[in-house]
C-alpha cells in the first residue's frame, strides 16, 4: 500500500503547491515520474477522472483518502481496516480533527502540517463555492 510518507519532502512540498493551484509543480511532478500525486492533487479539486485514475493505476489508497477527507464514513473504515494510519490521521487532520494535527505536530511532521493547511483551505473554497448564490 502506497502513503504519502513514501516520499521525499521536497516532492511532498512540491504537491502542496499542486494542492494549490501551481500548474509549474503539477507539471514538474508529472514530469519527474509522479502521476500519482498530480492525480491525488486533481481529485482533491473534485476532478473525478483523476479519481478514477487513482483507483485504475494502483492507488486507491489515494483515491480513498480523498474520501476519507471528505467525512465518507465507508471511506474512514477503509483506511482503518487497511491499517493506513498515517492515512487515516491525515484525513482527520484535513477535517481538522485536533488531536490528529497534534500527532503530526509532535511527531515533528511540517510537511503534512503545510499539506493539511492547504487541503483545508481547498475545502472551505468548495464549500463556499458550493453555496454561492450567484451561481445557483
Amino acid at each position: 500500500m502506497h502513503c504519502l510518507s513514501d516520499y521525499d519532502v521536497k516532492i511532498l512540498m512540491a504537491l502542496n503547491q499542486s494542492l494549490d493551484g501551481n500548474g509549474k509543480f503539477a507539471r514538474f511532478l508529472m514530469e519527474n515520474g509522479y502521476p500519482e500525486l498530480v492525480a491525488f492533487s486533481a481529485a482533491i479539486h473534485s476532478d473525478d477522472d483523476a479519481f478514477n485514475w487513482l483507483l485504475k493505476n494502483g492507488y486507491p489508497e489515494f483515491a480513498v483518502l480523498c474520501n476519507a477527507i471528505n467525512n465518507e464514513p465507508h471511506a474512514i473504515q477503509w483506511l482503518v481496516d487497511h491499517k493506513a494510519h498515517l492515512l487515516s490521521l491525515f484525513a482527520a487532520a484535513c477535517r481538522k480533527d485536533d488531536d490528529a494535527i497534534r500527532w503530526f505536530a509532535d511527531n515533528k511532521l511540517d510537511v503534512f502540517l503545510f499539506l493539511v493547511r492547504t487541503i483545508h483551505k481547498e475545502l472551505l473554497f468548495q464549500a463556499w463555492d458550493a453555496n454561492d448564490p450567484h451561481r445557483w
